[in-house]
């Protein structure tokens, strides 16, 4: 045990340990064994790292920082998180169970989410108002919104660290970064990069722990003024609870049960690969997961035999293999309720087509599963189970399609396949989702704002205004006449 890797907390600019000395294994999911253990944040470590972020703030190391300066920080970043990208994307796919082609691939990507902050750091900009009162010059100024609580899950950490701390460190701010406590790691290795970049001590320090001791006092703390959080609709209600106590402006980013809607003028290939990556993609480990399939009916049949042929090559196995294209799952509550689920929908009358068990690499792998069903009912449409399996309803018309789309109470993803132009913009528009693909899906970009609709949270991470969310608007006021104020009674 003690040979093991070991991560501590970053507080402040210095690894530690945490205040209650409470550490917890991390399990690879690939051979169920413990790999790694890492401390724990207690009240106490939370306290003194809301002191260090405040001070930070008032610090004039960071204070007063240009603009320009910050920007030539994030530039840094980028460049030694893309010199680190597979040795990140190793630690990710052991603690998490991530394929390295794709934890690899997408840690070097989200080195563009801090330079395009960068870019962004020197371009806010306020405002000269034509006020309409004499003698008054009126100008506006953007400041950071100050100490900034960024709450990030296991599954796609690089990507969603990135979306909150990029564009808040660019604007000034002090970030927490709190980590999942399952497969912490790869934010732990993370912070070692951080440290080497030169913020001053305290503008930024990663954490992790259970809710008791580390989430809860986080997310309530007088001392935090924003909380960006990504994860689950349960944990969200209890984030907002918990911002009640300090008003902290709040974004949510939760999960979702995505359509994907295929017209009978579809491309049949381009659309199997896009359900098999909306579902199978990242062994079906993603928010935006498009687990609906809606499938015109004439073409379904064809477009069964298509997914089901391509699926029989899909590999799954050890996620270090570059052969492999589904990994285990993080954890077995998953498994547990994707076989609760599918149990569910065969009694529902749903066929289960494809898969529909666990693989023989272990007790975390699920293979590769395909539900086609009778009803909008069937409980696979409804749940969202966070594994690789897709569930298929024909629809008969354009107005079905959309119908049985709007039918959720998420609203993160979409995706819609058709060779009709004016079709593809009708259908996208009346889509309630935050994100709609067209003839593609699971695309990302730093340019390209990402957020949901209804319970798949509200605000909005990555593109050009998501850099205003962490800063407030400060309206300064100058007489500029040389008489006196006048009647201090009478509202000027």
């Amino acid at each position: 045990m003690t040979d093991l890797p070991h991560y501590p907390l970053y507080i402040a600019g210095e690894f530690t340990a945490g205040a209650k000395a409470q550490v917890m294994d991390s399990i690879n999911p690939a051979t169920g064994d413990v790999w790694a253990t890492f401390d724990c944040a207690a009240a106490a470590d939370i306290d003194r790292t809301v002191a260090a972020a405040q001070a930070a703030l008032d610090a004039p190391e960071w204070r007063d920082m240009t603009a320009t300066a910050r920007g030539k920080l994030l530039y840094r970043l980028a460049d030694l998180i893309a010199e680190n990208a597979d040795e990140l994307g190793r630690i990710e796919t052991t603690d998490s169970g991530k394929l390295a082609a794709e934890t690899t691939a997408q840690t070097g990507y989200v080195a563009d989410y801090y330079r395009y902050y960068a870019g962004l750091a020197d371009k806010v900009e306020g405002a000269v108002l034509p006020i309409d009162k004499p003698d008054m010059h009126v100008f506006t100024q953007r400041l950071p919104i100050g100490v900034v609580a960024a709450v990030v899950p296991w599954n796609a950490q690089m990507f969603l660290a990135a979306t909150k701390l990029a564009p808040a460190l660019a604007a000034g701010c002090c970030v927490i970064l709190k980590a999942s406590e399952i497969a912490p790691a790869p934010m732990i290795a993370f912070a070692r990069l951080l440290d080497k970049v030169g913020f001053p001590k305290g503008v930024v320090s990663v954490v992790t722990g259970d809710a008791e001791n580390c989430a809860i006092p986080l997310t309530r703390h007088p001392g935090v003024d924003r909380i960006a959080f990504t994860g689950g609709p349960d944990t969200a209600r209890h984030v907002v609870r918990n911002s009640a106590e300090n008003f902290a402006v709040t974004t949510l980013e939760l999960g979702g049960k995505s359509p994907i809607l295929v017209f009978d003028d579809a491309d049949l290939d381009a659309a199997a690969n896009g359900l098999i990556a909306g579902n199978f993609g990242a062994s079906g480990q993603s928010c935006v997961a498009g687990t609906r399939g809606l499938v015109h009916r004439p073409i379904f049949d064809q477009l069964v035999a298509a997914i089901t042929e391509k699926a029989q090559g899909l590999v799954v196995g050890d996620p270090h293999d570059p052969a492999t294209h589904l990994g285990p799952l993080c954890t077995r509550a998953q498994v547990e309720v994707i076989e609760k689920t599918l149990a569910t929908a065969k009694a529902q009358g749903a066929q289960i087509a494809l898969g529909g068990a666990r693989a023989s690499a272990g007790a975390h792998y699920m293979q590769p599963t395909l539900v086609l069903c009778n009803s909008p009912e069937v409980e696979t449409l409804k749940v969202e189970m966070f594994g690789p399996v897709m569930s298929l309803l024909p629809f008969d018309t354009e107005e079905e399609a959309i119908a049985l789309a709007n039918d959720s109470d998420f609203g993160l993803g979409s995706g819609v396949f058709t060779q009709n132009v004016a079709r593809a913009h009708r259908v996208s528009r009346r889509i309630r989702s935050g994100i709609t693909w067209v003839n593609t899906y699971r695309a990302i970009s730093p340019i390209a704002p990402f957020g949901g609709f209804n319970q798949s949270g509200y605000g909005r991470e990555a593109g050009a205004e998501a850099i205003l969310d962490y800063t407030r608007t400060k309206t300064t006021w100058i007489n500029t006449s040389e008489a006196p104020m006048s009647n201090p009674f009478v509202m000027r």
